[in-house]
C-alpha cells in the first residue's frame, strides 16, 4: 500500500491507496475467521467510507494466506445457537447478512480481492461486491449443509443472480469446495491472478471503475443495476431510469461532463455524494 494504514481495530484494518480504501480482515492467526466484532467493525468502516468524498471505491481483502475461513467455530457445537431478537421475539439478524447488505448499500464500487481460501460467510459476504478477483490460491467453500446449517448473508438472493440457479444449487446442496478455476468458469470471479498480485489488481480495477467518472452518477448507476435485478418488469426500470436521467441531466455534473468532452480536457465534477443522492425508488416515502 502506498499511503497510510490506520489500525482502527485488531480484527479489521482500514488502509488507503490514494482514493481507494482497502478494508482488510485482520485475524491471520485464525485465517480471518468471522466474529460479531468483525461484523460491527466492517459496517462501521463502510459507513466511514461512504461518508468520505475522498474515497471513490472500496477493496475488501484479508491478511495472510486466507481471505476468511468462515464463522469462527471457537464456540464449538453451540457456535450457531443464538437468542431470539428481544424486540420482535423472532430470529436475530444474521450477522453475515448485515455485512452483505452493507456492501450492497454502498455508494462506492466494492471489489473483493480474494487473496486465499474463502469459506462460509467468507464467500457469501463477497456476493454483493461488484467485482471479485481471486488469487491462484483461492478456494470457495459453500459448506453450510456440511455444518448442519444453511447458506446465509442473503446468498439465496445473490448467488443465483451471480452464477445462475443451477450452479448455485450444485454448489450449496453439495456443500462444495470450489476451486478458483471452477469459480471463474461459473462466473463467481472475473479473473485469477497470482497471490502476490491480487490486491494490486483489485486496486487497478477499482481505478478503472472510477477515474474520470462522476461520483454521484457512479453511485446511482450501482443502485440501478443492483435494484433492478429484483424488478418485476422492465417498466419499473424505465421509470427509475427516466427519473435518474432527468435529475442528472440538470446537474452541474452533466454540464461539466459535456463541456469537458467538447473542450477535450479531464472533467472536474462538482457534485458530492455527501450532499445526498436522489431517491429513485421511493424509499423515503
Amino acid at each position: 500500500m502506498s499511503d497510510e494504514t490506520t489500525a482502527l481495530d485488531e480484527t479489521v484494518l482500514l488502509e488507503r491507496d490514494g482514493d481507494i480504501a482497502v478494508l482488510r480482515l485482520h485475524r491471520p492467526d485464525r485465517l480471518n475467521a468471522f466474529t460479531n466484532e468483525m461484523c460491527e467493525r466492517v459496517i462501521e468502516l463502510m459507513d466511514e467510507c461512504d461518508a468520505d468524498d475522498g474515497i471513490r471505491a472500496v477493496v475488501v481483502t484479508g491478511t495472510g494466506r486466507a481471505f476468511c475461513a468462515g464463522a469462527d467455530l471457537g464456540g464449538g457445537g453451540d457456535t450457531f445457537v443464538l437468542e431470539n431478537d428481544p424486540d420482535t421475539g423472532g430470529a436475530p439478524a444474521d450477522q453475515g447478512g448485515r455485512v452483505a447488505l452493507r456492501f450492497y448499500r454502498s455508494t462506492k464500487p466494492v471489489i473483493a480481492a480474494v487473496n486465499g481460501p474463502a469459506a462460509g460467510v467468507g464467500v457469501t459476504m463477497t456476493l454483493p461486491a461488484d467485482v471479485r478477483i481471486a488469487s491462484d490460491t483461492a478456494r470457495f467453500g459453500f459448506v453450510f449443509v456440511r455444518r448442519g446449517i444453511v447458506p446465509e448473508a442473503c446468498s439465496s438472493w445473490f448467488l443465483p443472480r451471480v452464477v445462475g440457479i443451477a450452479t448455485a444449487l450444485r454448489w450449496t446442496l453439495g456443500g462444495k469446495m470450489v476451486s478458483a478455476e471452477e469459480a471463474l468458469a461459473g462466473g463467481l470471479v472475473s479473473e485469477i491472478v497470482p497471490a502476490d498480485r491480487v490486491l494490486a489488481r483489485a486496486i487497478e480495477v477499482a481505478r478503472e471503475m472510477t477515474e474520470g467518472t462522476a461520483p454521484v452518477s457512479v453511485a446511482l448507476t450501482r443502485q440501478l443495476m443492483w435494484r433492478m435485478l429484483g424488478a418485476e418488469s422492465p417498466e419499473v426500470a424505465h421509470r427509475a431510469d427516466s427519473l435518474a436521467v432527468y435529475l442528472r441531466g440538470t446537474s452541474g455534473d452533466a454540464h461539466e461532463g459535456v463541456e469537458s468532452f467538447l473542450e477535450k480536457r479531464a472533467p472536474e465534477f462538482p457534485d458530492r455524494i455527501s450532499a445526498g443522492l436522489p431517491d429513485l425508488f421511493g424509499d423515503s416515502e
